[in-house]
């Protein structure tokens, strides 16, 4: 049984492992080396990295059995491609889900980075940016010296703090999940005042960032995740082992 997995989260690769174990031969699709790096070398785990278009999406998924897509909460253009090329291929389709966070007390919930940034400018005080490169944009109107990005240590996450004028100073290169003790230092030595985020879960350690805030003071601005459906790796799993009798 081939089973094609569109990843590059942790519950991504542990799902990955095993379906491994279980005997399908697995085909791994992150979109950056890092991903690729953070895989690993796995036997009966084929990985391949690079942004797909639709198109190749659907190319590889040719003569797969199932596919499934275990990309990141908010990656919902990814998700829509992928689920677009199965049905162009007619191969069965599985949400991975994450399990989502309890909102904490006194937390601040935008739909949008954009809407988080309309709140934003009419305040005082540095932010912490845990939103990813790609959210940069819509923060633009802000002073730049208030922004302090945590992106991942690429040259294209270096570049997009450049892109929006934020002094190489504010620039947090990193790559997560974050420790609680990390994440509070952080607050704590560039004076934070505001931390947005996105809820990533356990696995992209937000109620240790959530903690961080709460005991610093800082105020928590969380950027909702689009609805979906899906399923658990468990019940994922059933599936795979229905499919390898």
């Amino acid at each position: 049984m081939k089973l094609v997995l569109f990843s590059g989260t942790t519950e991504g690769r542990l799902f990955s492992r095993c379906a491994a174990a279980l005997g399908a031969e697995v085909v791994v699709s992150v979109a950056t080396p890092l991903g690729a790096e953070e895989q690993g070398d796995v036997p009966g785990i084929t990985v391949r990295w690079g942004r797909l278009t639709p198109e190749e999406m659907t190319g590889l998924l040719q003569g797969a059995d199932l596919c499934v897509d275990a990309t990141h909460p908010y990656a919902v253009e990814a998700t829509r491609n992928i689920r677009a090329a199965c049905d162009a291929v007619q191969v069965e389709y599985h949400r991975l889900l994450r399990e989502q966070s309890p909102l904490p007390a006194g937390s601040k919930s935008f739909v949008s980075a954009a809407e988080a940034a309309e709140f934003l400018r009419s305040t005082d005080g540095n932010i912490l940016l845990a939103t990813g490169a790609k959210e940069l944009p819509a923060f633009c109107s802000i002073d730049p010296a208030r922004l302090f990005p945590r992106v991942l240590p690429t040259p294209e996450g270096i570049a997009a703090c450049e892109g929006a004028q934020i002094p190489h100073r504010n620039i947090i290169a990193m790559q997560g999940p974050f420790s609680y003790a990390l994440n509070r230092a952080l607050l704590e030595q560039f004076h934070i005042r505001f931390l947005v985020t996105k809820d990533g879960g356990a696995p992209g350690g937000f109620a240790e960032k959530a903690d961080a805030a709460r005991d610093t003071g800082t105020q928590l601005i969380l950027l909702r995740r689009p609805p979906e459906a899906g399923e658990t790796a468990r019940q994922i799993l059933v599936r795979c082992k229905e499919m390898l009798l």
